[in-house]
């Protein structure tokens, strides 16, 4: 008999609750004001958004945050392919900003400042970070830039955003794509991609909670990307959550046996690789951590 009924694991595919919603909210709102309202950072060109899993609404119960991007568009880093030159590109004679991304951050964490205090915001290596109080959730701030990739010849690019940690490692992902992808995705699947997702990612809390070794690596990003790497069918030819959930987890550890079959998955953005390259997390990671959640299940 499985550890958990459907019921339960019907009860963990819901978003939080109202009070949740409305904490993360206000997070949002204030983000938006403080840079809205900061002196210096009115002369910039900027865009303020929501991204993560609350933009992507792949949030669980209790385990709610914010990602808040704060992204500099009054210029650009890019990145162009082998047989791409900056002529090709037309921007060859474009002059350098002024303005970089270090000071950009700086800004960014003192418009922060000036408006929660000093007390309440920690910077990080990637993020600037406000601490939650009654009306908010801890609310992780990215400053980054846009970013423009560059793949063929001519002056098309693909949009992202570029941001550079403290420790001077460079990020670089496509939040947008990622939203939108999702919502397609969820259209697809009569709305249970994103909550299979929340059910994927409240049995790790749950395991992890349990004393189970869940692994690092497996994160909850990760878990999103892989379900949205199922294929439709898994979503629409089942019945019941249990049956979803058996049947996802049978997917994954079947696709992440070799690299071959799993070379070509992809983050939500379908822009980014999920397993080449440098990456937190290896196929043999997803493979044994899905042997793990089987085990756990009692399956």
């Amino acid at each position: 008999m499985a550890k958990f009924t459907e019921d339960t694991l019907s009860n963990w595919t819901k978003p939080p609750s109202e009070t949740e919603q409305t904490k993360l909210e206000n997070s949002e709102k204030m983000v938006r004001d403080a840079i809205s309202s900061d002196p210096k950072l009115k002369t910039k060109s900027t865009e303020t958004f929501a991204q993560g899993s609350y933009a992507n609404d792949t949030n669980v119960k209790l385990n709610s945050d914010i990602d808040i991007n704060v992204r500099f568009t009054g210029g650009f880093m890019f990145n162009l392919s082998k047989d791409v030159d900056e002529k090709d590109a037309g921007i060859d004679k474009l002059p350098p900003s002024d303005y970089s991304y270090s000071e950009f951050k700086d800004d960014v964490e003192n418009a922060l400042v000036n408006k929660f205090g000093s007390e309440y915001v920690k910077r990080k290596d990637k993020c600037i970070t406000i601490i939650a109080n009654s009306t908010r959730i801890q609310t992780d701030v990215v400053p980054t830039w846009n970013y423009r990739r560059y793949d063929s010849k001519s002056p098309k690019y693909i949009l992202g955003a570029k941001f550079i940690s403290d420790t001077y490692s460079s990020i670089i992902n496509y939040p947008k794509q990622h939203i939108e992808n999702g919502k397609t995705k969820n259209n697809e699947t009569s709305r249970r991609f994103k909550r299979l997702t929340r059910l994927h990612r409240k049995l790790r809390y749950k395991m992890i909670e349990d004393g189970k070794n869940v692994n690092d690596n497996i994160t909850s990003f990760l878990l999103e990307c892989l379900v949205w790497n199922l294929p439709n069918n898994i979503f629409n030819n089942y019945d019941t959550w249990t049956e979803r959930l058996r049947q996802s987890i049978v997917y994954i550890y079947d696709k992440t046996k070799e690299d071959k079959d799993c070379s070509e998955w992809g983050e939500v953005s379908e822009l980014l690789y999920l397993f080449r390259e440098s990456r937190k997390w290896s196929r043999q990671d997803v493979n044994d951590y899905m042997v793990l959640l089987w085990n756990y299940l009692e399956y």
